[in-house]
């Protein structure tokens, strides 16, 4: 698995090169009528009212590639990796791997105000799946090589592998596990290595002056701008899915809707050219601290407007970048709000937009930890971990009791489809089948005749099981009958009930754990299990009704909340100490 999840993330890290490629190709020939792959900012066109059209003819592309190729190509990608993953066994179309980066290139390089990242998780986790299909291997492996896939295109664009692992954590894997973490961990690697190799050297997002240590008054105020960016992101989140709702009740088809997207783009975009296109430039521009307020004001929100715009119309695109954008703007204005009132607060505007950069994501995601890591690969300041960790616990905490689904998770919700939101350790996993054994239970004698056991079974209705565990005279483990097999009319009554077995000596330890029952029973189809020792003896049985008493004890212990230590008792023997002192001085 890791050696595949290495060789998907060396084709994705080239996949991610060219789709910058064909993004530049796709702008250059757009807003300047030239053939080239120089990367070039929609932003310096001259095309005056004539930019308005650019991302309609974009969306119209879009919108007949979706009708005629895959209406999976529509949106951002990670909504609808997660979806593959919780409800179709990550088995993901292999036309995605193809249609996507060229649908994306096509939004993108028409002026859509999205960012690259998105396509290329959508086009990786599109690879590792079709590898997956490919092979003979389980629906979870095939989900470890789609969620390797997807963070590498991440780590492939950012150079950012460490928050691409967090990002599998927390929004593609719903697990923590070294099967799943080693093969993704090393995709990662892999992903940043040709980010190295075949884009840049050093931080996407480059901040000359070193960050200092902020001091208590700032990093008040940096988490402040957190909870800010808590409520702004569940604002965001609304209103962006407002808009989808809107375009659903357009009485025109769905293969439109990106072309009339595309209005909404082109006129934001000639009044604020700034919006047009990915815009990286923008989120580095606004961490140096060298943008104006008003035109950081302006940015922030014409971007959303025509993202929100964008994005609603079901095209191709990702929400990372406009989220980043945002969230850098609006946090540098909330730090020179901050500056205004106070002063001495000592917050600066660089730290202020990294903050709420990466409270923004947090917040609109709940990918907490991508979200911190992700600000400080991206630029490479490690003094800004403390007011990171602040404003993003705190942008996560307003997100989390405000609104029920993310941005990430709106979409497939709507569709019945729920996602995890704890990563918990299995009660099943920690309580061994030592614990919750039946010592006495219902344990066959293989030299009994069959019409022994039938009359004795038919008067002790206790007993009446789907399974029943054979032995030895010396209590040896010989085999399990079924009850049906036992009461079939097929059989002689005189013959011994060590003749019926029929099933391999299937069996558990003690020591095994009850997941590892469990795993036995559903595998084959039993609802009960012996226990047996080394020596083959049986120490007892063990049934479905065990596991879910043991079940049910671990989730009452875990939600139980009685105290532990009674504060009213403890005082109450303080009182009687001090009378008791109190009596002797008297009688002394």
């Amino acid at each position: 698995m890791a050696a595949l999840a290495v060789g998907v993330a060396v084709v994705i890290s080239f996949i991610a090169k060219l789709l910058v490629y064909l993004i530049d190709l796709v702008t250059n020939i757009s807003f300047f009528g030239v053939l080239s792959t120089e990367y070039m900012s929609p932003a310096n066109n001259t095309l005056g009212l004539w930019v308005i059209v650019v991302p309609v003819i974009g969306g119209a592309i879009v919108g007949l590639m979706a009708l005629y190729g895959s209406k999976a190509i529509r949106g951002h990608g990670i909504p609808e990796a997660m979806e593959q993953i919780l409800t179709n066994q990550s088995r993901i179309k292999p036309t995605i791997t193809y249609l996507k980066p060229i649908s994306a290139a096509i939004s993108i390089g028409t002026g859509g105000p999205f960012g690259a990242e998105g396509p290329i998780i959508a086009t990786g986790g599109a690879l590792g799946s079709t590898l997956g299909q490919l092979l003979k291997i389980t629906h979870n492996e095939r989900k470890i090589l789609l969620a390797a896939g997807a963070t590498a295109g991440m780590s492939a664009i950012f150079g950012s592998p460490i928050a691409a692992i967090f990002l599998a954590i927390e929004l593609l894997l719903f697990e923590f596990s070294p099967r799943s973490i080693i093969p993704v961990a090393l995709a990662c690697i892999t992903g940043a290595a040709g980010h190295h190799l075949l884009f840049e050297q050093g931080p996407v997002f480059p901040i000359e002056q070193i960050i200092g240590v902020p001091s208590n008054t700032a990093l008040a105020g940096y988490s402040t701008i957190g909870i800010a960016m808590g409520l702004l992101s569940v604002l965001v989140t609304k209103i962006v899915y407002f808009v989808e709702d809107s375009f659903e009740k357009l009485p025109i088809h769905w293969m439109w809707w990106p072309a009339l997207g595309g209005v909404g783009v082109g006129v934001i975009g000639y009044f604020a050219p700034r919006t047009l296109g990915v815009g990286y430039e923008n989120i580095t521009d606004i961490l140096s601290g060298s943008m104006p307020l008003q035109i950081i004001l302006s940015l922030c929100l014409f971007k959303f407007l025509s993202w929100a715009i964008a994005l609603g119309s079901g095209t191709s695109g990702g929400t990372l970048a406009p989220l980043l954008t945002i969230g850098a703007a609006t946090g540098a204005l909330l730090g020179s709000v901050i500056l205004y009132f106070f002063p001495a607060s000592g917050v600066t505007l660089t730290l202020a937009a990294l903050v709420g950069m990466s409270a923004m994501f947090a917040g609109a995601s709940r990918a907490l930890l991508t979200s911190i890591v992700f600000a400080l690969e991206t630029t490479m300041q490690s003094n800004a971990l403390l007011p990171l960790l602040a404003a993003c616990t705190g942008s996560y905490f307003v997100s989390f009791f405000l609104m029920e689904n993310t941005i990430m998770t709106e979409k497939i919700a709507r569709r019945g489809v729920k996602t995890p939101h704890s990563y918990e350790p299995d009660l099943l996993e920690k309580v061994t089948v030592a614990q919750v054994i039946e010592e006495n239970g219902l344990v066959l004698s293989e030299d009994n005749t069959i019409a022994e056991v039938r009359a004795w079974l038919s008067q002790e209705t206790d007993y009446q099981r789907n399974y029943f565990i054979i032995a030895s005279n010396e209590n040896e483990f010989r085999g399990i009958v079924s009850s049906s097999n036992l009461f079939s009319h097929h059989h002689v009554g005189t013959n011994k009930v060590g003749s019926l077995i029929k099933r391999r000596n299937i069996s558990v330890a003690a020591e095994n754990s009850l997941r590892t029952a469990v795993e036995m029973m559903a595998k084959e189809n039993l609802d009960m299990l012996p226990v047996v020792a080394q020596d083959n003896h049986v120490m007892g049985v063990l049934s479905y009704r065990d596991i879910i008493s043991a079940y049910k004890q671990g989730v009452e212990e875990h939600e139980q909340k009685d105290p532990h230590i009674s504060l009213k008792r403890h005082g109450l023997k303080i009182l009687l100490r001090g009378q008791k002192l109190m009596s002797i001085n008297k009688r002394s």
